[in-house]
């Protein structure tokens, strides 16, 4: 299978919060598209990774991907490790997708960041023609980083409100960590999740308020755009 669009992150969910409505309107507009889950979210304080797979799968029907999977690292130990770098280089040249979009390179979460890292040493990997994982040499064309809770100024912001209701069906998807039973919810110990999911929407309303859109989903890009119509951008100057 070869895919348009792959986004990498470190746990199930965190695609769904920082570029589902993404992946849905690419979707929509008729390319194929994939997740790929670094870890299970095994050390996660709810739910167990089989929990998770389920809800990821739900997550994934909703998002209407094409291909979802996991690569097997060990959830809070994210690195790039020489087994890793070459286990996802030989998943992006099975996958040969055009688009990879990766975690934001700075976060508060370890894993977060070394997924940035590691997402794009495999891709850099994959195009090595001597590199001993079979298949063809094959790196993607564009790579983009989701900056939704970043806190950096994105190169540009994609309109997802005709998405943002599947979105947040995605995300509620996975019902262990956003609609845990009462007696979680009396655990003393602080979870960042338990406003994590409202605290994504409002980011989507904010960053769809920048371009004048009711909801949106920021993202950064290392090297400059090129616009051939400059008559035609979009977003009101005055």
């Amino acid at each position: 299978m070869n895919l348009d669009l792959l986004a990498v992150a470190a746990h199930p969910d965190d695609v769904e919060l920082t570029c589902g409505g993404t992946l849905l309107k690419m979707a929509q507009l008729g390319y194929k598209t994939g997740i790929l889950d670094l870890t299970a979210g095994e050390m996660g304080t709810r739910g167990t990774p089989k929990i998770r797979a389920k809800e990821a799968a739900k997550a994934a029907k909703l998002l209407r991907v094409s291909w979802r999977d996991t690569l097997g690292v060990p959830d809070s130990d994210v690195h790039s490790s020489r087994k890793y770098k070459l286990r996802l280089a030989g998943v992006i040249r099975q996958l040969r997708p055009k688009t990879v979009i990766l975690p934001y390179w700075e976060a508060r979460h370890p894993d977060h960041y070394h997924a940035s890292t590691l997402g794009y040493e495999g891709c850099f990997l994959a195009g090595l023609k001597q590199l001993p994982i079979g298949g063809e040499a094959y790196r993607p064309f564009k790579i983009l980083y989701s900056v939704a809770y970043a806190g950096v100024r994105p190169t540009f912001v994609v309109d997802i409100s005709a998405q943002y209701e599947e979105r947040r069906k995605a995300i509620l998807a996975f019902a262990s960590q956003f609609r845990p039973r009462k007696n979680e919810r009396a655990s003393k110990v602080h979870l960042a999740i338990d406003r994590l999911e409202e605290e994504m929407n409002q980011l989507a309303r904010h960053y769809g308020q920048m371009v004048g859109v009711q909801y949106g989903e920021p993202f950064l890009q290392r090297e400059l755009m090129k616009v051939e119509d400059v008559v035609n951008i979009e977003v009101r100057s005055i």
